[in-house]
């Protein structure tokens, strides 16, 4: 059963006979080499990491089960995936894009569209973190042949583990075999390169294989056409093996340590904490024989095999049974000291979990989340920048890169959908697709920290430089380097102030005193202004009466 189903979306221009590349169309897939035989590509691995991809991604899903691993995946899917009950986890933002209004809202109906079908809104979490886990993601565009018009009618989630992207050299005639670049004989400097077929192979019965892949023949599985398929990746490669990798590889090595180190662990407690007897026997002058038939009476006589059941609450004596920690019990010669029991202690250091802390902290590195995550450890701070650990804005950024390269995914669909429904043509597309942005749901309230302590020292330098604005700086000088607005921000600024001024909503500069700070007062009409200093009567020059003395007698 081999066939291609499926569609293609074909260029009305394609690209003209003399560009040509012996180089693959695209190496950030894993697929950099040419693939002749075989359903899945094997390789000798000497370090015995990987033979398969297969091997690779059930690894990597064992990994993600394991306690510390999966605290770290949930922390970094929570961070790129804010589900919200009101707004959606990922917007389409098409500010940038120099297109009509009519084109701008059918793009983003069709993108509305593709969110219905992804059931995005509830599945987000779940998609993004199998994206993370296996380092890539496949989903068959279901479209109706009849009508290819109506754009994508289902998108099917394809276990990665199930799907391989092929790209093989097209077989030529066998009576025209010509080596691989050749030149051409009308034109000694051109050349011509091998034509690639470029599809994908789906097998649903290699879930998880038990034999070799390499047995299997290249007739295994369904090929699709290479447009019919959604195929998005982590981004890193194997360049060695030719291999998609996820951001799980770095941690293969930690993850192993830290499980033998626990393992470990476990295993010197149990056989070392508790305290065991020694029993030194004083045999005489016994032979042999006798001698250790009289110690096995002795220690059968004196061993206390006290058991507790569990499944019924009573205690009881087994001596038939061996336990793993047993007491030991040895002879003595005549001239010995006698008969004695010493104590053996127990491990010691048993509360000592340095190495385990370090093994945590590794792994936590190794898949980029910040160690003070771990466990809780490192509250969340609301203070300063300077007290925001630097690991936590680098993982911000990490958070970053992995968005933009899981909205790939969207641009596929997108792409296909767009083309499908005759809205836009594939030569449109490649102009347009870099100026579609996609608009994720933050919720990192470092991010907001770290506006916030930006803006605090901007202001602080104004402060700071206030005085020496109209001497040594201009106001267009601060509002820039200090403040550093651009220019449409102080057009904006200036509109909204003069507004808010003509609206009372904040008072005018010019009646502000600018040594107070204060509003300057109104003048009184009634004379009694409280605002200005006494001021002395004015003096006319006319004689004045004297006033007259009290009548009565002399002082």
């Amino acid at each position: 059963m081999s066939k291609l189903f499926g569609f293609s979306i074909e260029d009305n221009e394609p690209l003209s006979k003399t560009a040509v590349s012996p180089v693959a169309p695209n190496n950030e897939d894993g697929v950099s080499h040419y693939m002749s035989s075989g359903f899945f590509g094997t390789h000798l691995d000497i370090e015995g990491v990987y033979k398969t991809e297969t091997d690779l991604i059930k690894r990597y899903r064992e990994m993600a089960l394991h306690p510390e691993t999966d605290s770290a995946i949930e922390d970094i899917v929570n961070e790129a995936i804010v589900s919200d009950s009101n707004d959606s986890p990922i917007e389409i933002d098409l500010d940038n894009l120099n297109a009509s209004d009519g084109i701008k809202n059918n793009i983003r109906a069709e993108f509305k569209h593709i969110l219905d079908l992804l059931d995005f809104d509830k599945k987000a979490h779940e998609i993004y973190r199998n994206w993370y886990i296996d380092g890539r993601i496949y989903y068959h565009k279901v479209i109706d042949f009849k009508k290819p018009e109506e754009g994508i009618k289902e998108l099917r989630y394809i276990d990665a583990m199930k799907m391989r992207h092929i790209r093989v050299q097209k077989k030529r005639d066998p009576n025209k075999e010509r080596p691989t670049v050749f030149r051409l004989e009308e034109d000694p400097m051109a050349y011509s390169f091998p034509e690639i077929d470029e599809y994908y192979m789906y097998n649903p019965k290699l879930s998880y294989p038990t034999s070799t892949i390499a047995s299997q023949g290249s007739d295994q599985g369904i090929k699709i056409a290479k447009d019919a398929i959604t195929y998005c990746t982590s981004g890193l490669v194997d360049r060695n093996k030719g291999t998609v990798l996820s951001y799980l590889h770095k941690a293969i090595k930690s993850i192993n340590q830290l499980r033998m180190i626990e393992d470990s662990l476990v295993i010197y407690r149990l056989s070392r904490a508790p305290e065991r007897r020694i029993f030194y026997i004083d045999v005489g002058n016994l032979p042999k024989v006798k001698a250790e038939q009289y110690l096995r009476d002795v220690m059968m006589r004196y061993r206390n095999k006290l058991v507790y059941d569990a499944n019924t609450g009573e205690i009881r004596d087994d001596k038939k049974y061996m336990a793993m920690l047993e007491d030991f019990w040895l002879p003595r010669r005549e001239g010995g000291r006698g008969t004695e029991i010493s104590t053996l202690p127990g491990g010691q250091n048993l509360g000592e979990i340095t190495d385990i802390e370090y093994f945590k902290k590794k792994l936590y590195r190794s898949l980029n989340v910040p160690p003070s995550r771990m466990d809780g450890e490192g509250g969340f701070n609301l203070g300063r920048s300077s007290e925001i650990l630097r690991d936590e804005l680098k993982f911000t950024k990490f958070v970053g890169r992995l968005r933009k390269r899981f909205s790939n995914m969207f641009n596929d669909m997108l792409k296909t959908q767009l083309i499908l429904k005759n809205i836009i043509t594939p030569e449109d597309w490649e102009s347009m697709s870099e100026h579609i942005q996609y608009d994720f749901l933050y919720d990192n309230h470092f991010s907001e920290l770290k506006e916030s302590e930006l803006l605090n020292e901007r202001l602080g330098s104004l402060q700071a430089a206030e005085p020496y604005i109209g001497k040594y700086f201009s106001q267009d000088y601060v509002r820039r380097k200090i403040l550093r607005q651009t220019d449409e921000e102080i057009l904006e600024q200036d509109r909204l102030i003069k507004k808010e001024i003509k609206d009372g909503t904040i008072p005018d500069p010019a009646t502000i005193d600018p040594s107070t700070g204060l509003p300057f007062a109104p003048e009184s009409e009634a004379g009694n202004d409280l605002g200005k200093p006494q001021m002395e009567p004015e003096i006319d020059g006319s004689p004045t009466e004297a006033p007259e003395l009290p009548k009565g007698g002399e002082i």
